[in-house]
């Protein structure tokens, strides 16, 4: 369900706005769609985990507002985040 420290370094790597960025909106908002995914994919063999389901949606709303944010400070970044994680909008 979680993602490996691997891919979270690479994730970071990919998204990084400078070197050891790891707070930007942009990375921030990539890690989080990288977990949703899992766990999404982990509902679909696990329909009753109903307490992961609340991370999940505790997830979302976080990405949300990460994205919101990113959107207001900026828009064309926005849309690029959007079409480099393939997020519908």
């Amino acid at each position: 369900m979680s993602i490996t420290p691997e891919r979270k370094a690479e994730l970071i790597s990919e998204f990084a706005l400078k070197e050891g960025d790891t707070g930007s909106p942009e990375v921030q908002i990539a890690i989080l769609t990288e977990r949703i995914t899992n766990l999404t994919n982990h509902f679909k063999t696990n329909k009753h985990d109903n307490h992961s389901r609340r991370g999940l949606l505790k997830m979302v709303s976080q990405r949300r507002k990460l994205l919101d944010y990113a959107r207001a400070k900026d828009e064309e970044r926005y849309q690029s985040l959007l079409k480099r994680l393939n997020i519908r909008k």
